[in-house]
């Protein structure tokens, strides 16, 4: 059968549309279908079930409308009769739908115009699900493209098959764009908004500067170096923690290259961002040490339960540690997830003896002792009333100038002090309305209820309704800071998986849960009664 010009112009330009949108044929095929059947249904009535369909090898196309079969028709436009039907087609019944052949019809200049827009309609929803397939898998990835256009600070990046945003924000500062740039950028973000897909790109984000390094690090591409963690301060300095799979390969080495010619194409691309790389370390001390490069750090005290260390600097350290405007320590603190304070060693040794004084005071008030043995019983390592109170007495004994009575007398004094406390907390918990039954959660001191009475938490009931946050405190990080902000009970020392305890204590005693144990007794006792345990 000889193929028409018209027909097979038709295939041509599916073919065409194709390749130019670079989406399936069958989709512009479809596309067509469907414009000649709302140009066939403004021909033949809006009502009129007409199905187009174009060969997909000759280019010809058949126009059908669909009849239902029903037993009297009531629209002739849609239905037939059961006795026509079956006149052609014998097996046809009721609710089932016969073809009928439309003849060929000539487009009107307002059908095709019609025809024309359903046809860009359709072409243009397939090329945008094509683009958001493409790019939904390519986030986490560095693309290249062309700057379409700068739109009040925002660059339009031309991607090739799609069409890329790096916002105002996600620009390295004092980095400008022209038209017709070239420009490299990180896929962050892709998502499927009403005007199509919109490709979020960003040169600032801390995963932007890795991609960068695996691009110029063959280690680091083949899996043997790992960058554990990234810190940036976008076009001033970055901080990069890396770590080597094989012993023999030095990961701070590779990473800077014969020369520094590795991290200097990095440097490059991120215009002149200096970038301090990292050996990164398992052990949390060491690796903070590491972070605060290039100063150097005397000593540290780590806080493992608030993630919070305590970085003991010489004096003139202290300036390169914190950096400018606090860069350095920022950055280290970001690259670990650790929140990071810095003391001198003057410092320190004033807050040492400080805390020295006060530890005497203490026991000099609390025991009514001289100011020599309250000093003797601080520099001896005591620091509460309660560790005097119930520490054996030998060790208080075996303290040089002390003996058994002495050491008898201050246990004494140190218990009586804490009962004349306890007495007198117990009845500011009395006079805030703390509830009895409060005090028989494990873990809650008298001192505590007094500080849940005061932040407002009365009740086992509102004691059971809290969430560790709101018990021990958290940190909250924005735009690289840091906040502390303190919990009803900060203070107590104690650790968020300590707060959770005593909150599910307090769920169980309150009658919210269920005590697994007593659950495990429950199913015990069910089974040796000769009753099968239910399942959970």
């Amino acid at each position: 059968m000889a193929v028409s010009a018209n027909r097979l112009e038709l295939l041509q330009i599916a073919d065409a549309v194709a390749r130019e949108k670079a989406i399936d044929r069958n989709i512009v095929i479809t596309a067509m279908e469907d414009a000649i059947q709302k140009a066939a249904r403004s021909r033949y009535g809006s009502e009129t079930d007409v199905r187009a369909e174009i060969n997909g090898k000759t280019g010809e196309i058949r126009l059908q409308r669909l009849l239902k079969v029903v037993e009297a028709v009531e629209e002739p436009a849609t239905q037939i009769s059961l006795d026509d039907a079956r006149g052609r087609n014998p097996a046809a019944q009721v609710g089932d739908f016969i073809a009928e052949p439309l003849p060929p019809m000539d487009f009107g200049r307002i059908a095709a115009q019609s025809a024309k827009q359903v046809i860009v309609q359709k072409v243009r929803d397939a090329e945008r699900d094509r683009q958001y397939e493409e790019y939904k898998d390519r986030i986490g990835e560095i693309v290249n493209g062309q700057v379409k256009r700068v739109e009040y600070g925002n660059v339009i990046v031309d991607l090739g098959r799609g069409e890329g945003i790096v916002r105002r924000d996600e620009l390295i500062p004092r980095e400008t764009f022209r038209y017709g740039d070239r420009i490299r950028a990180y896929v962050y973000d892709v998502r499927r908004e009403q005007r199509g897909p919109q490709i979020f790109l960003s040169r600032t984000h801390p995963q932007f500067m890795a991609k960068l390094f695996a691009q110029e690090v063959p280690e680091i591409y083949d899996g043997i170096i790992e960058v554990k963690s990234v810190a940036r301060d976008p076009g001033s300095r970055a901080k990069i923690a890396v770590i080597s799979r094989d012993s023999s390969i030095d990961p701070v080495g590779a990473c800077v290259g014969m020369r520094g010619s590795r991290v200097q194409a990095v440097v490059n691309e991120l215009q002149g961002e200096k970038i301090d790389i990292i050996p990164w370390n398992p052990d949390h001390a060491t690796f903070i040490v590491n972070a605060l490069q290039p100063a150097e750090v005397a000593k540290v005290v780590l806080d493992e339960d608030a993630e919070r260390i305590e970085v003991v600097v010489p004096d003139e350290q202290l300036s390169l540690a914190i950096g400018r405007r606090g860069q350095n320590v920022r950055l280290a603190s970001q690259l670990t997830g650790w929140d990071i304070d810095i003391l001198t060693e003057q410092e320190e040794s004033e807050r040492r003896q400080k805390e020295f004084q006060e530890r005497s005071g203490l026991f000099i008030e609390a025991l009514d002792v001289d100011e020599m043995v309250g000093q003797l019983l601080a520099s001896e390592g005591f620091s509460t009333i309660e560790e005097i109170a119930y520490v054996e007495q030998g060790e208080l004994a075996s303290i040089e100038g002390f003996d058994e009575e002495t050491a008898e007398e201050l246990q004494t004094r140190a218990r009586e002090y804490i009962d004349r406390r306890e007495a007198e907390l117990d009845a500011e918990r009395t006079a805030l309305g703390v509830a009895d039954d409060l005090k028989e959660v494990p873990g809650v001191t008298t001192a505590m209820l007094v500080a849940l009475g005061k932040a407002d938490v009365k009740s086992l009931e509102d004691f059971a309704g809290s969430v560790p946050d709101e018990i021990v405190g958290y940190t909250e990080r924005k735009d690289g800071e840091a906040t502390f902000h303190p919990g009803a009970l900060d203070g107590f020392g104690l650790s968020r998986a300590e707060a959770e305890a005593m909150i599910m204590e307090a769920r169980i005693r309150a009658g919210w849960i269920t005590a697994p144990a007593e659950a495990d007794e429950v199913d015990e006792a069910t089974e040796e009664a000769g009753e099968p345990a239910a399942a959970s």
